[in-house]
């Protein structure tokens, strides 16, 4: 009877170098990038910190994503699992590997005026998540030729100012769910 097992890695850290972009000889995209986690304990009553360096790569169109918008000193979130390589080397000696294979990444560092700001890390930012506003205004959904007549003309401009009285404002719905 097989067991089920579970390999999942998420982190929140700073690039330690810019995204390098390579592509197998299928043709497959794959950037390979390190990140940086910092850890504060307190030891014999003194404040400590230590830094954790790990290995990252994304392949296909998040490799591509990653090349594009990544660089060294962002703040960023990543999930994905664990994966341990091995290879010979030139000198005939085994090499062995760990590193995190990227199943889904979020930029955390804001952006002011369309680039990208670094963030002293004591700052703990939250993601910012913007809500986009309700369309006030009513949008026909034929399209009406022009009137020729002026009576026609005004039973336009009366159509028109009733569908427009008639659209309401959504209501903001605010979750009060308990997670």
């Amino acid at each position: 009877m097989a067991s089920r097992s579970w390999n999942r890695v998420e982190l929140i850290g700073n690039l330690t170098r810019d995204p390098e972009l390579r592509y197998t000889p299928n043709g497959a995209a794959v950037c390979t990038f390190g990140m940086a986690t910092n850890r504060t304990y307190v030891s014999e009553g003194e404040r400590k910190e230590e830094a954790d360096f790990h290995r990252l790569v994304a392949w296909n169109k998040l490799a591509e994503l990653c090349n594009q918008l990544l660089k060294k000193g962002n703040r960023v979130f990543i999930s994905g699992r664990l994966q341990t390589r091995s290879w010979e080397g030139q000198d005939g000696q085994t090499r062995n590997v760990t590193e995190i294979v990227i199943e889904d990444m979020i930029l955390l560092t804001p952006k002011v005026n369309g680039e990208q700001v670094s963030v002293p890390e004591d700052l703990d930012i939250e993601p910012v998540k913007t809500v986009e506003e309700p369309k006030q205004k009513a949008e026909k959904e034929e399209v009406e030729e022009e009137p020729k007549t002026e009576g026609q003309k005004e039973e336009s401009k009366e159509k028109t100012k009733k569908s427009e009285a008639e659209v309401t404002p959504q209501e903001e719905v605010k979750d009060d769910l308990p997670f």
